[in-house]
């Protein structure tokens, strides 16, 4: 039995320092979400700069074994430490990355389809439980704006989002770009601001060189910038960099980064433009040294 505490007041219990409060959480539009919530998305974007380097692997669920990709243990594992957040499936998770892995997981949530029918009729794919079981830090679903299923993707993020705040687990919306959709500064502010107006914690979206300010202007929670198609280094890194720079909190990258001719010069690269401000040309130089 615990001995009991002692009848001699010698306790300090600092009167003259007031309450410490926890204050306004760091990032944008994040004040009022749960501590548990709270708690996920500091590990997804670093608590002293507010931004994230995501490494996305998640390509397969619908391309299958995308350039890069064929051998995830031996392509990819190599760049999952430098990496903020890492972003795949829950089949990769279970049975390529180790347990004992210290970056945190954004999971692929929704799919169906292939690349070879309709991508927009997608479903969530995953259990809640399923995702709670394997400790990952958010869920990541498509969201087809004006696209032929977009209602239903839609209602896929709604659903998520309603068990996201029952369990405390965030909820990050990836605006799908349909094949005939211009990808355009109007039509992102659409569909970025329908997405976090829905309970998105964040969202992710693509780089527009005219405009993309007003797109993170007018969306109240964090935007990621999408990789995209691989490009040459350089024009990856200075797409990188205005993106930060106009606004974004992060960037959320695969084939610029798992196709490059260093992988791994290129994610330390890159997370030097996104945390330090580093500019492209000195990025591009550290990233040819590697």
């Amino acid at each position: 039995m615990p001995e009991a505490d002692s009848t001699t007041e010698v306790k300090n219990f600092y009167l003259d320092i007031p309450a410490q409060t926890t204050g306004q959480f760091y990032l944008k539009g994040s004040g009022a979400l749960d501590w548990g919530m709270q708690n996920r998305l500091s590990r997804v974007f670093r608590p002293a700069t507010g931004r994230t380097v995501m490494l996305a692997i998640d390509h397969g669920y619908f391309q299958g074994p995308t350039t890069g990709l064929e051998r995830v243990d031996v392509n990819i594992l190599p760049l999952v430490p430098y990496a903020d957040a890492l972003m795949c499936t829950r089949g990769i998770l279970r049975s390529t990355i180790p347990s004992s892995s210290a970056t945190p997981v954004v999971l692929r949530a929704s799919g169906g389809p292939s690349i070879l029918k309709e991508l927009s009729h997608e479903e969530l794919a995953i259990d809640i439980d399923d995702a709670l079981r394997l400790n990952v830090c958010a869920l990541a679903v498509q969201v087809f704006i004006g696209g032929e299923f977009e209602t239903q993707t839609v209602h896929n993020m709604t659903r998520l989002v309603d068990l996201g705040l029952r369990y405390g687990m965030p909820v990050m919306a990836v605006t799908a770009v349909g094949k005939e959709m211009a990808r355009d500064a109007r039509y992102l502010r659409m569909a970025c601001r329908i997405c976090a107006e829905l309970g998105a914690q964040f969202v992710k979206t693509y780089y527009v060189a005219e405009g993309f300010e007003t797109v993170t202007a007018s969306c109240p929670v964090p935007i990621v910038m999408a990789g995209g198609k691989k490009l040459p280094e350089l024009d990856a890194l200075t797409m990188a960099y205005r993106a930060m720079q106009e606004g974004a909190a992060g960037v959320d990258m695969g084939r610029n980064i798992f196709q490059s001719d260093s992988p791994t010069g290129m994610i330390q690269a890159v997370s030097k433009v996104v945390h330090e401000g580093m500019k492209p040309t000195e990025a591009y130089d550290l990233y040819r040294t590697s």
